[in-house]
């Protein structure tokens, strides 16, 4: 198992920005932020294989969020630019194993590792 701490959420305007940051308790390769409003369902915003740097970015943030992963810290980063009031929610750590069938090629699973989330605010 990998344990998962996330840190920075907080409350800012619209068009402001945040950076989230997730602390893994040990290296894995598949790690990514989700994020749940009140009343909607948990959704994926960005995965990344942190051994090749690939990514993936949800529509709603492309071009406005950026995730990084810095290797020496196994720290998972999220840089929220431009927010605006829907992506208030909170925001969830994750990650899994890349293998054949887990969250990392199958978007239709969930990763099995968790962070118990920061909350994001944005005004209008």
């Amino acid at each position: 198992p990998v344990q998962l701490v996330e840190s920075g959420g907080g409350s800012v305007p619209g068009g402001g920005s945040l950076r989230l940051s997730c602390a893994a308790s040990r290296y894995i390769s598949c790690m990514g932020w989700f994020r749940q409003a009140p009343g909607k369902e948990r959704e994926a915003v960005a995965r990344i294989f942190t051994d090749t740097g690939v990514t993936y970015y949800d529509d709603s943030v492309k071009g406005r969020f950026t995730i990084s992963h810095d290797n020496a810290k196994n720290t998972l980063y999220l840089q929220m630019n431009s927010l605006k009031p829907e992506d208030t929610a909170m925001y969830y750590c994750a990650a899994d194993r890349p293998y054949s069938g887990s969250w990392c090629y199958d978007f239709r699973t969930r990763p099995p590792y968790w962070g118990l989330g920061t909350q994001v605010t944005v005004s209008s």
